[in-house]
């Protein structure tokens, strides 16, 4: 393989690690998932609030919240029959940020 690409710890990148990292990103690129993300990053949220939020309707919200969680960028915690939204782990925030910081530059 390339010498020149990225390298992960010392070692290289498999084609499944490309996959993977092209997914991630697919996620990031749509508009509406991406404002979702935001919208997480500053704390919990239910799918009301978040369609509230968005000025979109609560299916639309549910339906991609279903892919986020898919790809491990948002999780969910039920208390009866509430459910709420949260990202993952931190460096779903440490992606947001650093793009932000990317496309401010």
């Amino acid at each position: 393989m390339n010498e020149g690409y990225v390298k992960k710890s010392g070692e290289e990148l498999s084609i499944d690690d490309f996959a993977k990292l092209a997914e991630l990103y697919k996620n990031f690129s749509d508009p509406t998932r991406l404002r979702i993300i935001i919208e997480l990053a500053s704390g919990a949220l239910c799918v009301q609030r978040i369609a509230r939020r968005l000025g979109m309707s609560q299916s639309a919200i549910s339906h991609q919240l279903r892919v986020l969680r898919g790809a491990r960028l948002v999780k969910h915690e039920k208390e009866g029959k509430k459910v709420t939204y949260s990202l993952d782990d931190e460096h779903v925030e440490d992606i947001l940020k650093v793009g932000i910081e990317h496309v401010r530059h």
